[in-house]
């Protein structure tokens, strides 16, 4: 039997019913004042890194040094220290430094809004540059990780191999409006619903119309 792709708006709204009951993911709580060099430096931090880890972490550093001059006035061990346990902090750390000297440098101390600048800092990738442009400029982007790459793919909005290719794919087909939203949305809903192995399928308000693409088991 062919599976149908859920469409957006009405499979958007349900998931923003769904995860009222979560709290902001820690992106969404840094990301508050729109400083976008907060934002940079947050997002660096997050990876690989739970966000209960993430929050503190960016906030002791930012107590510390909350633009490029300060970061780059501390010594990379204090900022290891600063954002330990964050996954491979000290890797971080040394690009923390790294990029608040570019920006001194090269962007006179400011987060560039534009997607191509941003990949071209050190230790950015597609994702972090995304939540740059979304969360500190407003600017249209989509944010790819692995839940929305998952869960795009598991409700037929996507066929693709790669975060990379979902984005494009996301571009291509999801309205402009859901842009900035979707990454927020999906990442609360596939940390508590429409997680990786074993999906709550009988919480979740799309159980009946979901395709349930590449989901083997359920609960």
């Amino acid at each position: 039997m062919k599976t149908r792709a859920l469409p957006f708006g009405a499979a958007i709204r349900k998931i923003q019913h769904a995860i009222a009951p979560f709290r902001m993911t820690a992106l969404s709580i840094v990301a508050g004042d729109k400083d976008p060099f907060r934002i940079l430096i947050s997002c660096l931090i997050s990876l690989r890194t739970k966000d209960e880890v993430t929050g503190p972490a960016s906030a002791r550093l930012f107590q510390a040094a909350d633009t490029p001059e300060k970061m780059l006035a501390l010594p990379a061990r204090r900022i290891e220290k600063l954002i330990f346990p964050a996954g491979f902090y000290r890797t971080k750390a040394k690009a923390i430094r790294e990029i608040s000297k570019t920006l001194i440098e090269k962007h006179a101390s400011r987060v560039p809004d534009a997607l191509d600048e941003l990949l071209q800092l050190k230790g950015v990738g597609r994702k972090t540059a995304n939540l740059v442009i979304t969360m500190a400029y407003n600017k249209p982007g989509i944010c790819v990780d692995t839940h929305v790459h998952r869960i795009s793919n598991r409700l037929g909005w996507a066929k693709t191999q790669t975060p990379e290719q979902t984005e494009t794919a996301l571009r291509n087909s999801l309205p402009k409006k859901y842009w900035i939203a979707i990454n927020d949305l999906l990442v609360t809903f596939g940390q508590n619903i429409c997680q990786p192995v074993s999906p709550w399928c009988s919480k979740c308000p799309l159980d009946r119309a979901c395709p349930k693409i590449g989901v083997l088991h359920k609960r």
